[in-house]
């Protein structure tokens, strides 16, 4: 029997981990500054399919196999960190190559023509985050009781899916529009230095986290 309040409380869990500043929305709102609407929706839609596929992980009860193999965990820790530190040599580089102010907020930059590796960028981040599936865990316990059923586990896996889908498309659309761009080519180079530091420090706490154990 669906529980109607645990998939609201699960969903609402999840809005509210998935939509807090964080790696994967950082790098959705640079990217539409940067490279355009497209763009950031493709490296969406490879943010989406990562986080799903750790929900799908979480739902099966992988999750838990996961969290308990130290070694795994720290591999993908180290992996995650060593991502978001390039990640952040990358904000550093647009940085430091800052051009001119655009003439025009609404023209695609050059970086825009390379499109196709956006969506891998995307997936890519997400797959190496374990948070996501140890975020994934904590939502479907908290929202979902413990005699709740297969369906309502996959129902709360589906419906959390499409709200991580919706969230880095809002997140595409908003700092894609004019207003946004302007603001992005007229502070730039700090805009990037910020970006830096916050994947920087992302991966150090990933990394850290890894070594302790």
């Amino acid at each position: 029997m669906l529980d109607p309040l645990g998939l609201l409380s699960a969903c609402a869990a999840f809005v509210v981990v998935a939509a807090a500043p964080g790696p994967a929305t950082l790098a959705t709102a640079t990217t539409a500054m940067r490279a355009g609407r497209g763009n950031a929706l493709r490296l969406g839609a490879g943010l989406a399919l990562g986080l799903a596929f750790w929900g799908a992980i979480a739902a099966t009860g992988l999750g838990a196999v996961l969290e308990a193999s130290t070694m795994a965990l720290t591999l993908l820790k180290l992996l995650g960190g060593a991502y978001l530190l390039w990640l952040a040599l990358g904000a550093l580089r647009a940085a430091r190559n800052a051009p001119a102010p655009q003439t025009s907020a609404s023209e695609a930059p050059p970086e825009a023509a390379l499109s196709g590796r956006w969506f891998r960028r995307g997936l890519l981040l997400n797959l190496s985050n374990p948070k996501a599936v140890l975020a994934w865990m904590a939502t479907l316990s908290l929202g979902l009781s413990g005699g709740a059923g297969a369906t309502q586990v996959i129902l709360a896996t589906l419906l959390c899916s499409l709200l991580g889908a919706l969230i880095y498309t809002g997140y595409a659309l908003l700092f894609s529009t004019r207003g946004m761009r302007q603001a992005y080519d007229r502070g730039r180079r700090w805009i990037e230095l910020a970006a830096a530091g916050l994947f920087a420090l992302a991966g150090a706490a990933l990394l850290k986290s890894a070594l302790s154990r």
